[in-house]
């Protein structure tokens, strides 16, 4: 059974990652503040920002950016999303 956290993205408690998703003291606030769920839809909208903004990973630059955005996404209250993005239809 998963520990409970308070998740801060959410605002209420949810399940808590079994380790920390990303390297670091970073890695480590979002592991004891952010649920699995959260972080899921972090790793959505990471990957429209990847795509969107044809970023590669290998630029550092790239990395800083998204970087940047999974705080203000998961901390901060959002990111935004690229001006050309259209959300695809189902």
């Amino acid at each position: 059974m998963s520990k409970q956290i308070f998740c801060e993205y959410y605002k209420r408690d949810l399940d808590q990652m079994e380790r920390p998703p990303y390297p670091g003291s970073l890695g480590e606030r979002i592991h004891l503040n952010i649920s699995k769920e959260a972080w899921d839809l972090w790793l959505q909208h990471q990957t429209m920002l990847i795509n969107e903004n044809r970023l590669s990973m290998v630029d550092p630059s790239a990395r800083s950016y998204l970087q940047n955005e999974m705080i203000k996404f998961l901390f901060e209250g959002g990111s935004e999303k690229p001006k050309e993005y259209i959300p695809p239809t189902e």
